[in-house]
């Protein structure tokens, strides 16, 4: 992990990830076209943080940090001036379970935590187990409630909300 780097995304370091996952989307495209608008404006905003992952100066994994209720779908509890909603956890599959996601995790946290946030959440789909198990092993045991989140297209999934303290 010597050629690891964990940082804070750049406007160009977005665009070239954004991307790429409009590249591998392999249906319809548009919900991943109108996301990367949404977070590059987003950004410029100071809503979110992108965290960034970068091997060898190649983007491996990511997480986003939402910072402002009017930008997170049902955000009572999940996103106020001492909450932040963590979305976007990405990681290129061969560089899974290799620790480089949990250094980016351990690094964002640091970085929120110097920004006075005392908690962070994230929301999972009900059937996405294995990422269920890695958030409760990350601490986020608390469950907050359920609701149906829609995408741009129209697409409606239901949401399990959890949180975890990081005072």
């Amino acid at each position: 992990m010597d050629n690891y780097v964990c940082k804070i995304a750049t406007i160009e370091e977005m665009n070239k990830k954004w991307d790429y996952e409009i590249d591998k989307a392999v249906d319809d495209k548009s919900n991943w076209i109108i996301w990367k608008k949404e977070n590059i404006e987003r950004f410029k905003n100071n809503q979110i943080i992108p965290y960034y992952g970068l091997l060898n100066g190649k983007i491996i994994c990511e997480c986003t940090a939402a910072l402002s209720p009017s930008i997170v779908q049902n955000s009572d509890n999940l996103v106020d001036e001492n909450i932040a909603y963590l979305t976007a956890f990405r990681t290129i599959p061969e560089y899974q379970g290799k620790g480089y996601f949990s250094r980016l995790f351990k690094f964002m946290i640091n970085d929120l935590q110097a920004r006075g946030y005392k908690k962070v959440t994230l929301g999972v789909e009900p059937e996405e187990t294995k990422n269920k198990n890695i958030y409760f092993n990350y601490g986020f045991n608390e469950h907050i409630k359920d609701a149906k989140e829609v995408y741009p297209d129209g697409t409606e999934i239901d949401v399990e909300y959890y949180g975890k303290s990081i005072k």
